[in-house]
Order: C-alpha cells, then sequence, then structure tokens
C-alpha cells in the first residue's frame, strides 16, 4: 500500500526582482511510496504569483547531493549555503525563486523518505509502467 510523507519546512523564499519582497514561507515536503525517486515541494495559494497552490517535483536524489554539494541542471539547483542552510532554487518561464531552509528539517525529511523507501529498493520498473500507462492508457505494452 503506497504512503505519502509529509512535513511542514519554513524556508526563506527570495523571488526575482520585480516580483515581490523577500518573505518567510512554510512549504510542504512531500514523499510518496509510489513515486520512489522523486520528492515534492508544495508551495500554498497565498505566495504564488497565480493565488493557486503549485507544487515542484525532483530527483530525491538532488536533495541529498545538494546537502553536501551544489548540483542540479535545469530549473532545480541545490547547494549548501554555510553549514546550518540549504537553498533551493527554482527556474519557471513565470520566473527565478530562491528558498533558503534550514538544513536540518530538509535533512531530517530527507531520512524519513529513506526510511520508508530505502535508496537502491525503489521499484523503477513500477513507477516506468505506471508513467507509461499514464501516457498511454492502462493497455500500454513496453
Amino acid at each position: 500500500m503506497p504512503v505519502t510523507l509529509e512535513q511542514s519546512a519554513r524556508a526563506r523564499l527570495i523571488t526575482a526582482e520585480g516580483q515581490g519582497p523577500e518573505r518567510s514561507v512554510t512549504v510542504t515536503l512531500r514523499y510518496r511510496s509510489a513515486d520512489p525517486l522523486a520528492l515534492q515541494l508544495a508551495f500554498p495559494a497565498e505566495v504564488t504569483l497565480d493565488g493557486v497552490e503549485v507544487t515542484w517535483a525532483f530527483a530525491r536524489t538532488l536533495l541529498g547531493d545538494g546537502l553536501r554539494v551544489p548540483t542540479g541542471t535545469g530549473d532545480v539547483h541545490v547547494w549548501p549555503c554555510g553549514r546550518a542552510r540549504t537553498v533551493v532554487e527554482l527556474h519557471a518561464p513565470q520566473g527565478m525563486a530562491v528558498l533558503q531552509f534550514d538544513t536540518s528539517a530538509l535533512r531530517r525529511f530527507l531520512l524519513r523518505t529513506y526510511a520508508l523507501v530505502p535508496a537502491g529498493n525503489e521499484d523503477v520498473e513500477a513507477v516506468v509502467d505506471r508513467a507509461l500507462a499514464a501516457l498511454f492508457g492502462p493497455d500500454a505494452e513496453r
């Protein structure tokens, strides 16, 4: 049976110039055992440009690596900022946002995900099957 982990985390949100002031936000960190390679950051409607909750999904390993060294390509970058902070930078057509988290909160969440689905125990074949079914219908064959 799939399990979903959620944890609230406070972050300092720094938006691109002209998109609003720097502010403190509560983001929901989410991990679903049914999608074991990814995790999600959900932003409440009151801090988004369109006034609706926005969820970003990216590789669980990206967060783990980014706690130690700068990492990421494309739309999501993560890097340590001193010993106590971690930065997550998100790029979208509408702009860019930079979030600064307490590293301990991210590490605690990540450890909970690995307790649920240890690294190397992700059922990648099932994830691919579900993705193919979502794209081509439940009768799609590999």
